[in-house]
């Protein structure tokens, strides 16, 4: 089953203590950036974040982590969660679970080396856990993020028309952001959006780092 939380109403039928998909707070939003970390977008996010004294998630892949420590030791100095996002970023989809959990404890053990915390919140690569995966989760405690509002960012399209369907549909209080730090178009409209949001009393804050 590939699991897409715009898409399906399911995953917010799980204990949120297995699978987040938003938070019910209601004064905080939460950015997250999958992908990193990245040498050449994700230092001017960071400056952007720091900019506007705004907290986040980052998401990020094991292969990265190791080629670019001094990024992650950043991102955790200035305040922001890590979490994971698998060793490869192979999608799980035609993994064993045993390929599947070596992707997932290599990346808890890389991250562990910043934070001390011996798991990690865990996104999948393109969203995807299949039931093996998400049994061994339910067993051991372990959780998902997921989100709820997804920016397409991704999509090949102008800052500028990024900037105004967020501006025109921008994220509820509670809504964890899906964002991407492997461009700078996540950045670039940040800086221009989060001003205006914050002047319209909007908040922002990192997820908390337990796993479990």
């Amino acid at each position: 089953m590939n699991w897409k939380p715009k898409k399906q109403d399911l995953l917010g039928l799980l204990p949120e203590n297995l699978v987040l998909t938003r938070t019910r707070d209601s004064a905080l939003r939460y950015l997250s950036f999958d992908d990193g970390p990245d040498p050449a977008h994700t230092p001017k996010l960071l400056d952007t974040l720091a900019k506007h004294g705004v907290k986040a998630s980052f998401f990020l892949v094991g292969e990265k982590i190791e080629q670019h420590p001094d990024i992650v030791r950043r991102i955790v100095d200035e305040g922001h969660m890590i979490g994971n996002h698998s060793y490869s970023h192979w999608s799980f989809s035609n993994m064993t679970l045993a390929r599947q959990l070596d992707e997932v404890h290599r990346t808890d053990a890389l991250l562990r080396r910043f934070d001390d915390r011996p798991h990690h919140r865990m996104r999948p690569p393109h969203g995807y856990v299949g039931a093996p995966l998400l049994a061994h989760f339910v067993r051991h405690k372990r959780s998902f993020v997921y989100w709820s509002y997804d920016s397409l960012d991704y999509q090949d399209r102008p800052t500028e028309a990024l900037v105004a369907r967020l501006r025109g549909d921008p994220p509820a209080a509670g809504d964890i952001v899906l964002m991407h730090d492997d461009s700078d178009k996540a950045a670039d409209a940040l800086d221009v959006l989060l001003p205006e949001w914050l002047d319209q009393g909007m908040r922002f804050a990192a997820l908390p780092g337990n796993a479990s």
